[in-house]
């Protein structure tokens, strides 16, 4: 959405959805998903094609790029709804799995990176890091609209997620680098290559690119990466699974472990997609068959 219309659509869904109890809130925002499903056929059969890596032939795979639909607009629903003094209440529902590998990589002082899919709501995940002692530094998209980027990073800031813009040259990955120097986390979302910059790498049995930034930090600090899947649970509530850090591989050159390195963070996403697909909110083209057959 462009200029101030696209501003205001943001700022009036910000505050209907603030109005509702949290129940009310998710069960309007998957209501909307749904309807978007409807709507939107191109978005629909780009989203099934994702699914059916991930699923095969599926009898369920209708049903399941549905529930996407629906999973996606519980997500922004979320995002509208949230306000500093709710934090408490996302905190109390959320629950995290592996919470001994962050412990681990925390106690050996060289940083952490947590690579994520773009799966459930990952902004949640920012407050509960939060929570246990590792607040994180995120990289957001520098949008044209400048008053849209602002609000999302007000939302981030009040789940407790420090925020650094794209489009700033050199200045983002000394960011991401002095938060790892100093034995600091950082977040990033890293199944989509939106440079165009990333990595080849095999990603549910095809050919695409991969962002190269998590394993390139690692690298170049000694950081921990982790990977962490990030779930709606059922009902209200969040479950945060985070993964045994991929090991740096050995190889003779910077850029041959940072290219197997991403490989294996590529692994490492299938197996956390698989557990909830239709939690993968992947609606735009990530694989060059996606662009040759078009949605």
């Amino acid at each position: 959405m462009k200029g101030a219309a696209g501003y205001l659509a943001y700022r009036a869904f910000d505050a209907l959805f603030a109005l509702l109890p949290e129940a009310a809130m998710r069960h309007v925002g998957e209501g909307l998903g749904v309807l978007a499903y409807w709507i939107a056929p191109g978005r629909r059969r780009l989203a099934r094609r994702h699914l059916r890596r991930v699923l095969g032939d599926d009898p369920r795979l209708k049903a399941e790029t549905r529930r996407m639909f629906a999973s996606y607009g519980r997500y922004w629903a979320e995002v509208f709804w949230v306000r500093a003094r709710r934090k408490q209440q996302i905190l109390d529902h959320a629950v995290i799995v592996g919470q001994e590998h962050i412990e681990a990589a925390a106690a050996a002082g060289h940083g952490i990176v947590l690579a994520l899919p773009h799966l459930g709501n990952w902004e949640a995940a920012g407050a509960k890091a939060e929570q246990i002692g590792i607040p994180v530094l995120a990289v957001a998209e520098s949008l044209p609209n400048r008053r849209i980027v602002e609000w999302f990073v007000r939302v981030r800031n009040q789940m407790g997620i420090d925020v650094v813009l794209t489009g700033n040259g050199g200045r983002v990955t000394r960011s991401l680098v002095d938060r790892l120097n100093s034995g600091g986390t950082i977040a990033l979302v890293a199944d989509r290559d939106i440079s165009g910059r990333g990595v080849e790498v095999d990603f549910f049995g095809e050919r695409t690119t991969m962002p190269a930034g998590p394993m390139a930090l690692a690298e170049r600090t000694g950081a921990a990466l982790l990977p962490v899947g990030c779930y709606f649970k059922e009902g209200r509530g969040h479950r945060f699974v985070v993964h045994p850090a991929i090991e740096i591989p050995v190889a003779p050159t910077r850029e041959q472990r940072v290219e197997l390195g991403t490989q294996r963070c590529a692994v490492a996403f299938e197996e956390i997609i698989r557990l909830a697909p239709h939690q993968w909110h992947l609606f735009q083209p990530n694989w060059p068959s996606d662009r040759q057959e078009g949605p």
